[in-house]
């Protein structure tokens, strides 16, 4: 896609918590997520309140041509209207504050899933719970008794 002045280009390399500043990083740590995709970029962007926006995926940054992470086209007057910030560093630093407080959210939502155990209609997941080896009557010689 060409040039436009009208729109921002947002890359999901901006909020690498892993990458430095140098390789790419354009927020702080504190706004930066662990694993950017573009689909969380996206969310993130939606819940701050960003409504015109383009998704590309498969397209790699010029400086990480290795990394086909996608870009995200926002509408320039959209984005500064909806976080009321007048450059492209306010509105990255806004999406970077919504997304690594979803992220928190959902990792502490999964940890508390994993804690609890599965459903009650989940066979799969009790089925794997289950430990053989310490029941009474392991042994094949014992299994054979117990029939009898």
């Amino acid at each position: 896609m060409a040039n436009n002045p009208d729109r921002l280009i947002i890359w999901p390399g901006y909020f690498d918590s892993k990458a430095s500043r140098r390789s790419g990083r354009r927020v702080s740590k504190d706004r930066a997520v662990a694993n950017p995709t573009l689909d969380g970029l996206a969310y993130a962007a939606r819940s701050v309140g960003i409504r015109k926006m383009k998704r590309e995926e498969g397209i790699s940054h010029p400086s990480r041509p290795s990394a086909r992470e996608g870009r995200l086209w926002i509408s320039i007057a959209d984005a500064l209207s909806a976080t009321d910030s007048n450059s492209k560093e306010g509105v990255l630093k806004i999406i970077g504050t919504a997304w690594k407080s979803q992220d928190s959210k959902s990792r502490i939502a999964e940890k508390e899933a994993k804690i609890s155990g599965p459903k009650a209609g989940d066979k799969r997941g009790r089925s794997q719970r289950k430990s053989f080896k310490a029941a009474k009557g392991s042994k094949p010689s014992e299994r054979r008794r117990r029939r009898k």
